[in-house]
């Protein structure tokens, strides 16, 4: 509470009692409060891979690497975020739809893709129902016009981010995302974007699926190049969970204590 509710009141002569279940009510609100705080939304990366941390083979075959049951788990957790975000090579190859579905609810998150050029499919499953279920397209101030006012006829909505080299900025994608009012972002890869999250420390919570069988290393990671040289560089999480889902494995993390948000 940072008004003076509390203070007046006290000043009433009403008892109050502060700090009840305080740690699980922060939990429950961490999306709003980074929000509040910091401006940007609560980040959950989703990575799902073979035991090799594979998320395809060499040819690009990625269906199914987890079973039906771990899938049916990711549409929950869909569903308790604001948000399914993934980078435009994801949308180019998979062509998702990033709905929930199978769990009978009638409420979507929002659709987010990163994609500097918006070279995306203007006949895939996101372009066709973005009148439907809202699509954001974070995308670079120098993409093209013409593809700008395609994506904004189809009906999503266009937020124009900051370039970090050769990339769109993700502090820059989660400042227009908290601004635009998403507090819970759940991103499902692809492996450079997730790449992008994790070095510029903007993961907040790290849920992987791990399958039981080994694609190789002609397979594509389901992290991609961080530069590291020391471990010490690399970022640390704390794991809350480990549980059994169908044939695979989920297990859950949460930022590390050292990290700086």
């Amino acid at each position: 509470v940072d008004g003076a509710g509390i203070e007046r009141l006290k000043a009433a002569g009403i008892s109050v009692t502060t700090g009840v279940c305080e740690d699980a009510a922060r939990a429950d609100l961490e999306g709003f409060l980074l929000r509040v705080d910091l401006g940007r939304p609560l980040v959950t990366l989703k990575l799902a891979s073979s035991f090799d941390g594979r998320i395809a083979t060499g040819t690009g075959e990625s269906q199914w690497i987890t079973g039906p049951a771990a899938r049916r788990a990711v549409h929950a957790m869909r569903a308790r975020h604001d948000a399914v975000m993934v980078g435009g090579g994801t949308a180019r190859h998979d062509d998702p739809s990033l709905t929930v579905r199978g769990l009978g609810i009638k409420h979507q998150p929002a659709r987010i893709v990163v994609s500097r050029r918006l070279d995306l499919p203007l006949l895939g499953a996101l372009a066709r129902t973005a009148q439907e279920t809202p699509v954001l397209l974070c995308h670079g101030r120098d993409a093209d016009p013409m593809l700008q006012k395609t994506w904004q006829d189809l009906g999503a909505t266009l937020l124009p981010c900051e370039t970090r080299g050769s990339q769109l900025d993700p502090r820059d994608i989660l400042q227009q995302l908290g601004t635009h009012g998403l507090t819970r972002v759940f991103c499902e890869g692809g492996s450079a974007l997730a790449a992008s999250l994790i070095e510029a420390d903007l993961v907040d919570r790290l849920v992987g699926f791990t399958a039981g069988l080994a694609i190789g290393a002609e397979g594509l990671p389901n992290i991609g190049a961080l530069g590291l040289e020391k471990l010490r560089e690399a970022a640390r999480f704390e794991l809350r969970s480990v549980r059994q889902i169908g044939p695979d494995i989920c297990h859950e993390w949460a930022r590390g204590a050292d990290s700086a948000l």
